[in-house]
């Protein structure tokens, strides 16, 4: 194989693992992430490590600033609202699109998916949930027939993704039944009826982010454009930050 082409494919596995690990909250909102270790842990130099870091970078999925190094972004509330606005306009046409144009199995694909989604969300370990309930946005867009309408919806669902590992884990079993109801209207819905009860689904996940970021989005003020590799030094940034306001 070409030296290029084994420099691509290592960057394609450095990326696919990180991001994996960022989608399942195995690298939470914050977590700093070291290209030596990754390195290390993929067996890989640093250069296809850097360039997969890079891609997530460009994705919205990390950031990086000189001398602090790279880290899972923290998203500011402006970030989070934009990003649901997207996802409004794309999910509710992939919503119409489904309905329209979805094939017999792929709507009993879609509500047995969706009751799957349900039963993990209960679940205490929220690897599983993360996974499928990123998997059933992405299903819908794919039986759309429209490869890049569903391309785009795999990645802006792909960042909402590292929002959700904030959900609480439940401490006794809830019934819940929002998949499920999406589900069904996409399958035996209208178009239109589709589209509006996935504008709804959308919107709530929108105020539930809106309400477990609220600590980050204080934290995104606290240190402006700036972070730290270890929470010692952040934490007297944070600190130096609340004397100067006083003093002020």
């Amino acid at each position: 194989m070409p030296a290029n082409n084994a420099g691509a494919s290592l960057a394609a596995e450095a990326y696919t693992f990180v991001r994996r690990q960022i989608v399942r909250g195995e690298m939470a909102i914050g977590q700093s992430v070291s290209r030596r270790k990754l390195a290390a842990e993929l067996g890989m130099s640093f250069l296809p490590v850097s360039e997969a870091l890079l891609r997530l970078e460009f994705e919205g999925m990390l950031e990086s600033r000189p001398r602090a190094g790279t880290r899972v972004r923290i998203p500011s509330r402006d970030d989070v609202k934009g990003h649901y606005l997207v996802r409004e306009i794309l999910e509710a046409e992939a919503a119409k699109r489904f309905a329209e144009h979805a094939t017999k199995a792929e709507r009993e694909g879609l509500l047995k998916m969706a009751a799957k989604v349900d039963a993990l969300a209960v679940k205490k370990d929220r690897g599983p949930y993360l996974a499928l309930h990123h998997r059933l946005h992405s299903r819908i867009a794919e039986c759309t027939r429209c490869e890049a309408l569903a391309n785009v919806i795999e990645q802006t669902c792909a960042l909402s993704s590292t929002w959700f590992c904030l959900l609480p884990r439940p401490e006794a079993p809830q019934v819940t039944s929002r998949h499920r109801d999406l589900a069904k209207v996409l399958v035996a819905s209208t178009p239109d009826e589709a589209a509006e009860m996935m504008l709804e689904h959308v919107r709530f996940s929108e105020r539930e982010a809106l309400e477990r970021l609220k600590p980050y989005f204080r934290i995104k003020r606290a240190q402006g454009r700036t972070f730290f590799r270890s929470e010692r030094a952040q934490t007297r940034h944070l600190r130096r930050s609340a004397a100067d306001r006083v003093q002020d």
